[in-house]
C-alpha cells in the first residue's frame, strides 16, 4: 500500500481527486490534505516523506515550487495544473507527470502506471528550474489582443481593456468600459487564449476580468452573484461547481 500526500488549496478538486484515485487500480492510504506553500513545508518537516504526491501548482499562498526551495522532496510527484494543455505537454518529462484539471480517470491511470515503473525517482533541482523556466515562458505567451469589427472596418482591441465577455444566441461579445464589441470566436475558444491569473469562466456564457469585477455576494443555492463594471442589464452568476475555484482565483 502507497502512502500519499495530496496538496490543494480548493477542497471540491481536493475531494474530486479523491474519487477518481479510488477509481483506479491503485492500492493507497491518504496521509493529509494540505493547502498552501507554508502548512506543506511544516508537514514535510515533521513526517516521514510519502511515497506519492499530488500537488497543485498554484496554492494558497503561492506557487508549489516555492516548496523546494525550503525543504528536500525525495519523492515522485504528481503535478495537477489549470494551465492549457498544450503547457502540460511541454512538462511531461522523467519521473514527474503533470495532469490537467478536470482529471480523467484514464489520465491518471497512466501517471500512476508511470510512478509504479519509475517510483525511485525524484524531482531534481536543475528539473525544477526548467520547469519554472517554462512555465514563465507560457505564461508570457498569452494573447495581448484580438481583430474585431468596428463600423466599415475592423481595430485591435487590447484583452487588459477587456471587463468581461459573453455569449448571446451564439455571438461572443467582449464589453470594455467604453462599448461592446463582436468577437467571431467561440466563448470556450476565446478563454483558452486569455490568461487564467486575470480572466475567469464563471459558467458557461460568461468569462470575467478581475479588473471588471466590483464586488460579489452569496447568491441562492450556494452560487455567487457579481457586480460588474458596465454590467448593464445582465447578470453574472457563478455556477455552483466554479464557486470553490472562484474564490481561490479572487484571493490570489
Amino acid at each position: 500500500m502507497k502512502k500519499i500526500l495530496i496538496i490543494e488549496d480548493e477542497s471540491r478538486a481536493a475531494r474530486q481527486l479523491q474519487k477518481v484515485i479510488e477509481a483506479c487500480s491503485f492500492d493507497y492510504e491518504l496521509l493529509d490534505i494540505l493547502d498552501s506553500v507554508s502548512e506543506v513545508i511544516s508537514w514535510l518537516d515533521s513526517h516521514k516523506m510519502p511515497d506519492l504526491i499530488f500537488m497543485d501548482i498554484q496554492l494558497a499562498d503561492g506557487l508549489s515550487f516555492e516548496i523546494f526551495t525550503h525543504v528536500e522532496v525525495n519523492c515522485p510527484i504528481i503535478f495537477t495544473t489549470a494551465f492549457d494543455q498544450y503547457a502540460i505537454k511541454a512538462f511531461k518529462v522523467n519521473s514527474v507527470d503533470y495532469l490537467l484539471k478536470p482529471i480523467k480517470q484514464e489520465d491518471l491511470q497512466m501517471a500512476l502506471n508511470k510512478f509504479e515503473k519509475q517510483q525511485n525517482q525524484s524531482i531534481s533541482q536543475d528539473h525544477l528550474k526548467s520547469l519554472i523556466s517554462l512555465l514563465n515562458v507560457e505564461q508570457k505567451e498569452y494573447r495581448k489582443g484580438v481583430i474585431v469589427k468596428e463600423g466599415s472596418g475592423f481595430k485591435q482591441l487590447m484583452i487588459k481593456d477587456i471587463l468581461y465577455v459573453y455569449s448571446s444566441e451564439s455571438i461572443t461579445f467582449a464589453r470594455t468600459k467604453e462599448k461592446r464589441f463582436i468577437i467571431e470566436e467561440t466563448i470556450e475558444q476565446f478563454y483558452k487564449s486569455l490568461d487564467s491569473a486575470k480572466f475567469f469562466k464563471i459558467n458557461r456564457g460568461q468569462v470575467v476580468s478581475k479588473s471588471g469585477i466590483v464586488k460579489f455576494e452569496s447568491y441562492f443555492n450556494h452560487r455567487l452573484k457579481l457586480k460588474m463594471l458596465e454590467g448593464g442589464e445582465l447578470e453574472f452568476v457563478v455556477s455552483r461547481q466554479k464557486t470553490g475555484d472562484f474564490r481561490a482565483w479572487m484571493n490570489r
